[in-house]
């Protein structure tokens, strides 16, 4: 039977960068279970195998719009070098989770200025085309 909305599913996948780098994978670990149409995974993703049979391996390239999106470039932003607490290491590529008011978000320091320090709240394949080999172990 081919999988529809509401579907439960469990399958295993790959997901690749355009260069070839395996970026996440459910190989080795217990298969990825969900239901279909909930909203619990990438549209793209979601499409690629509304459809499909148990059985079945699909390889897809989903754009960044049908993943993780564009990148936001309002979601890119400095703050003063003197706000950052002083145990936080000052490194391109650090990962930092912000708090205020509105809640938590996750940053990484993209550049480190002699004044500032610009933080980027993008996810990390925002603006990417993203591959996925994925094979369908049941539906129902």
């Amino acid at each position: 039977m081919p999988l529809k909305s509401g579907d439960k599913a469990r399958i295993h996948y790959t997901g690749t960068l355009p260069d070839g780098t395996v970026f996440d994978s459910s190989r080795g670990r217990e298969p990825l279970e969900f239901t279909l149409g909930k909203g619990m995974l990438l549209p793209g993703f979601e499409a690629a195998i509304e459809g499909r049979e148990p059985g079945e391996t699909v390889t897809v390239t989903i754009p960044s719009d049908q993943a993780y999106g564009e990148v936001d470039p309002e979601l890119v932003f400095t703050v003063v070098r003197m706000q950052v607490p002083g145990h936080i290491p000052l490194e391109v590529g650090t990962a930092l989770q912000l708090s205020n008011e509105q809640g938590q978000m996750d940053v990484v320091i993209t550049e480190i200025g002699e004044d500032d320090i610009t933080l980027d709240a993008n996810h990390p394949l925002a603006g990417k085309d993203l591959a996925f080999e994925i094979e369908i172990l049941s539906a129902g």
